[in-house]
């Protein structure tokens, strides 16, 4: 043991600062709670008559809009409804609502959203006590994915083997399709007695002009990535790092809008404008992909987007003070650069950003700009890999195996871990060299308090 008190002054601001990033995450959860309570209670004025309870289970923020768009119908239909997160709940929470409507997206292969782990290990691995309880549920997923709704499906099963009450047979939504949200807007219409106005499907779109097209990696030996920058047109939106933008596609040869597509934004209001990383995809016949064909071919620089950028809870960033590690690939390389941004010129915590591409020729995506951050100290470390370069061949999960201790470290001073990219291969890859890294346990614990949160597809 030391007695060299300047190392124990080190050691005591070590812990006082460690302190203070636990208490930073706590309370902003707590804001969080409260701001969320506070806006479901004006949906359920006091009264006699008993709320719905509309409880989401969300990964990109799609489900709890969703849910909130439903407690409104009904509070304006006459129905008092309160909103609460899927995962903050418990059986005993659940049946005593007596009634609830729930959003349950899947993430994944037919996975719970990250939010859902705690409620998924302690509650559905057995059918719980939920006689009395009568129930909806709106179940999100894409059909592109072999267990479409499969936490949805799964939710169903253990709430029937429960003993729970449906009140109509679960509604399936594939990709948005707003068909089947009106069916779930039927249901609901039934269930209050009242019309309700399906004025919420499609969501509003915004207009936005494409004002800058960047070619990120030509010669690669992958599909071509490009930077997109749009300006707002008549409006001032707001967002943090961490949200999504869904880009609205126009009609095709005279065929109805073929819906839209989600997108990573890469930038922050501050910077007056909404920016991508958008990678062409080709079909087998290589023809260019409906959605980034029309954003990277197709629309003119100067010409309007449909676009409106949603609230993604789910990856929002951890206080400043908290230390912070980036991992991603390609073109996730967008939903991190909107985080490590956010901390520029604030009193923030280290940052470390772990990134993997095809090529350093051709690959380095906003080479320019990382090492910037860098030599300024918004990064306060950077590793990249190429995986087709001779001498090198990893992807972005090695770096997790090779700097295990490193993060482990980092973890240890109470850092968070944020994922973003391809969900094939990278996120599967990066998961299991956590585990490996710092623990199944750690990595659960982490999961469950918000400290580790993925945006992958």
């Amino acid at each position: 043991m030391t007695s060299d008190p300047v190392r124990w002054l080190w050691a005591a601001a070590a812990v006082v600062l460690w302190l203070m990033v636990i208490i930073a995450v706590r309370w902003a959860g707590v804001r969080a709670r409260r701001a969320s309570a506070a806006r479901s209670a004006a949906l359920a004025p006091a009264g006699d008559e008993p709320s719905v309870l509309v409880a989401f289970a969300s990964q990109t923020g799609l489900a709890e809009e969703l849910a909130w768009m439903t407690a409104r119908s009904l509070s304006d239909a006459g129905t008092p409804a309160r909103v609460s997160a899927l995962g903050e709940l418990d059986p005993t929470g659940l049946k005593a609502a007596g009634r609830v409507l729930i959003v349950a997206s899947t993430t994944g292969e037919g996975d719970a959203p990250d939010a859902m782990s705690r409620f998924v290990r302690q509650s559905m691995t057995a059918p719980a006590d939920l006689t009395g309880l009568r129930w909806g549920l709106l179940a999100l997923g894409d059909r592109t994915y072999a267990d479409f709704c499969g936490f949805g499906r799964a939710l169903d099963g253990w709430l029937r083997q429960s003993g729970a009450e449906p009140l109509f047979d679960r509604v399936e939504v594939d990709d948005g399709d707003a068909g089947a949200v009106r069916r779930w807007q039927h249901q609901l219409s039934l269930l209050t007695g009242s019309a309700i106005e399906p004025d919420w499907v499609p969501p509003a779109f915004d207009r936005w002009r494409l004002v800058e097209r960047t070619h990120l990696n030509p010669g690669s030996p992958g599909g071509e990535a490009w930077q997109m920058a749009f300006e707002p047109v008549d409006h001032a939106p707001l967002w943090v790092a961490g949200d999504i933008a869904e880009v609205g596609l126009p009609p095709l040869d005279g065929q109805p809008a073929p819906g839209s597509r989600e997108y990573s934004v890469a930038s922050l209001p501050a910077d007056g404008r909404a920016e991508f990383i958008v990678r062409l995809m080709r079909r087998p016949d290589g023809t260019p992909g409906l959605a980034s064909g029309w954003l990277t071919r197709g629309l003119a620089i100067g010409g309007e987007a449909a676009m409106r950028i949603r609230t993604n809870r789910s990856f929002h960033g951890p206080a400043p003070a908290t230390p912070l590690i980036l991992i991603g690939n390609g073109t996730g390389l967008a939903g991190l650069r909107a985080h490590w941004k956010a901390r520029a010129g604030q009193a923030a915590g280290q940052t470390w950003l772990m990134f993997g591409e095809r090529t350093r020729a051709h690959d380095a995506f906003l080479d320019a700009e990382l090492r910037t951050a860098l030599a300024t100290g918004v990064l306060t470390r950077l590793d990249r890999v190429f995986s087709r370069d001779a001498g090198d061949g990893r992807y972005v999960q090695a770096l997790v195996a090779e700097r295990a201790v490193e993060l482990a470290a980092w973890v240890g001073r109470g850092a968070a871990i944020l994922v973003c990219g391809s969900l094939e291969g990278m996120s599967k890859g990066v998961h299991e060299a956590l585990e490996i890294a710092l623990g199944a346990e750690t990595l659960r614990s982490l999961t469950e308090s918000g400290r580790y949160r993925r945006d992958v597809y």
